[in-house]
């Protein structure tokens, strides 16, 4: 019996359930015949070496980890950007550090979750003759038992995590679909590799960065030939302020990455015109693989080690 994933019918086709970073256009199974959804151009915009010059894009969660690292790679590249936080000194921080890397910035202090707070963005950059990227990077965990979880954290990481960059989109959208027209745009949204393997005391946090991930896939479909390039990078555990209240090491399935590596390949990826990032070291891939394969064998692997992974990760919170 074919596998159902496979265009082609192929039952031998494994490369369709492999998350790769994937451009539009490439052929993920041998025997798939070109069609003219798979052919479809890419944006304008010069990917190639993400030259910012005279550009300008807003990023959320600026004020540490990886949305001050993506920050700080833009600004390198000549954009000019606004940083959205929560934290007025970490923003501004980051805008410093911005400027010595050769770019220069704007600060909004703001909390996505609260009324009016997309308007207010959209109201900031107005004035702006372009807006030419977006990345939609801020975010809240709260790990623990579903039963232990309180309402307001539930109702806290699907704000932040998902209704804020929906709104925040929709708003930018035809800001984006006007330089993609012009010199082409980027929409980065950061998901996250439990995305792609929903981990045990991760259940509202995995809901909505999955959520985010198919809001990203079926936008980039919406908005073929726009020239507005959509990516979603999904970044494994990491080491950043992100991840402090956060136990579980290398000997639960933990380990983690280097900021420095996964800023590399993200950017490596949208050099190279590509969608879908993944930044997972190779033992966690092979977990992704696993899960899309035999789910089950996933579950039995994570099984033993429960009661050691909730104690581990029981106190995580990001905000």
């Amino acid at each position: 019996m074919a596998l159902s994933g496979c265009p082609a019918g192929n039952s031998s086709c494994r490369s369709w359930f492999s998350l790769r970073r994937v451009r539009i256009g490439e052929r993920q199974c041998p025997l798939e015949k070109p069609t003219p959804a798979s052919t479809e151009r890419r944006s304008n915009m010069d990917i190639n070496n993400l030259d910012l010059t005279d550009r300008r894009g807003i990023i959320t969660g600026a004020g540490q980890g990886i949305g001050r690292a993506i920050a700080l790679e833009f600004g390198r590249r000549g954009g000019h950007l606004l940083l959205v936080g929560r934290q007025l000194a970490t923003l501004t921080e980051t805008g410093r550090l911005v400027a010595a890397a050769g770019g220069t910035t704007e600060i909004l202090v703001e909390d996505l979750t609260k009324p009016g707070a997309v308007e207010r963005i959209a109201h900031t950059v107005a004035s702006w003759k372009t807006v030419d990227l977006l990345v939609n990077n801020a975010g809240n965990v709260r790990a623990g038992r579903l039963e232990l979880t309180s309402d307001a954290d539930v109702h806290s990481m699907i704000d932040l995590n998902l209704t804020a960059p929906i709104l925040l989109t929709k708003a930018l959208l035809p800001a984006l679909r006007e330089s993609g027209q012009q010199r082409g745009s980027i929409l980065l949204n950061v998901s996250s590799g439990i995305a792609l393997v929903g981990m045990p005391f991760y259940s509202i946090y995995a809901a909505t960065k999955s959520g985010l991930a198919q809001f990203g896939e079926s936008l980039r479909r919406e908005l073929t030939g726009t020239g507005v390039h959509v990516a979603t990078v999904y970044p494994g555990a990491t080491d950043t302020d992100m991840m402090r209240s956060q136990n579980a090491g290398a000997e639960l399935g933990w380990g983690r990455r280097s900021l420095a590596d996964v800023i590399t390949d993200l950017i490596t990826a949208l050099q190279a015109g590509e969608h879908e990032i993944n930044t997972a070291p190779e033992g966690r891939r092979a977990m992704q693989d696993l899960n899309r394969t035999d789910p089950m064998a996933v579950d039995a692997a994570l099984a033993p080690g429960l009661e050691n992974l909730e104690l581990a990760v029981r106190d995580h919170r990001s905000i």
